[in-house]
């Protein structure tokens, strides 16, 4: 699959094209820092931006995609329903306090952000059906243009398969080298899932980041190679293996840098290493078992 530039897509099942790269928000700090990061992005060529309620930055978001002066036609915008929220009412309250606070009238793709949340824990199943119902009547009146999974294990993709009219366009998972998930990939695929791959240098929920890949001596050893920053090396790899990278930084430089990953190719030897990557990145909890 060959991508000359950020602006390049892929293909979802129901036809939307998605740019190839996309900016992460993340544990990036509301308020300027997220105004100013976005502002950077968007001035670099990110044409793509994935965000969440969670992340509390979404007002800030908002402001900085108005600032940018990119219409907002050329923005591929993502949100996702919170755990706080599950059920048809709850689902279509969230969605609108997102688009209210992101400032917009509607969103590309919106995803269930986890599927077992602690508090719907006892009822897990029947909450993402409703919710899934809600975000069906959301796309029919064209506020979504696509719907998509977060975090999902192939039971909980089955589960909603059950009752979904709309299938499910994306699952979106921590996907990095040494963390391939390669069982959980294929079942996606089969299912007509893209992939969506965040926290792609590793980082994981709760985590402090001392196992973060870009300090693998793998990573270190194939950037002097390619002449690139370990970073860019673990971006192309994603990329290489057809899933779609969220990368974030907060510092323009980076920012940048991130989209310079169209101009090499690394070997299939070095993806399949890169791919059985031992020791890193730290371990990510299971959706079933996670305290939020």
């Amino acid at each position: 699959m060959k991508f000359n530039s950020a602006t390049d897509t892929f293909t979802l099942g129901n036809g939307v094209k998605i740019p190839c790269i996309g900016f992460g928000t993340w544990q990036t700090p509301d308020g300027e820092t997220t105004i100013n990061a976005v502002k950077a992005a968007l001035a670099s060529g990110y044409r793509h931006i994935d965000a969440a309620p969670v992340y509390n930055n979404e007002k800030s978001l908002g402001i900085g995609i108005k600032e940018s002066g990119v219409p907002r036609q050329d923005i591929f915008i993502t949100s996702k329903l919170a755990n706080s929220r599950r059920g048809y009412d709850q689902t279509i309250e969230g969605f609108e306090i997102t688009i209210k606070d992101l400032q917009l009238d509607y969103l590309d793709l919106y995803l269930i952000h986890w599927p077992n949340p602690k508090n719907f824990r006892d009822n897990w199943e029947k909450n993402n059906s409703e919710s899934w119902r809600a975000m069906e009547d959301l796309h029919k009146a064209g506020k979504i243009r696509a719907l998509g999974l977060s975090n999902f294990h192939v039971h909980h993709i089955d589960s909603l398969l059950k009752t979904a009219a709309v299938k499910p366009a994306v699952n979106q998972i921590r996907l990095c080298p040494g963390d391939t998930k390669d069982e959980l990939v294929k079942a996606s695929l089969d299912r007509g899932l893209h992939l969506e791959a965040y926290s792609p240098f590793g980082g994981t929920v709760g985590g402090n980041g001392s196992n973060n890949i870009l300090k693998a001596p793998l990573l270190i050893d194939l950037a002097k190679k390619y002449n690139k920053s370990a970073a860019q090396i673990s971006l192309r790899w994603c990329l290489q293996r057809g899933f779609l990278p969220l990368p974030k930084s907060v510092n323009p430089v980076n920012i940048a840098a991130n989209l310079d990953v169209f101009n090499f190719e690394l070997s299939e030897e070095d993806v399949k290493a890169l791919s059985s990557l031992e020791g890193y990145p730290d371990p990510f909890p299971h959706p079933d078992h996670t305290p939020f």
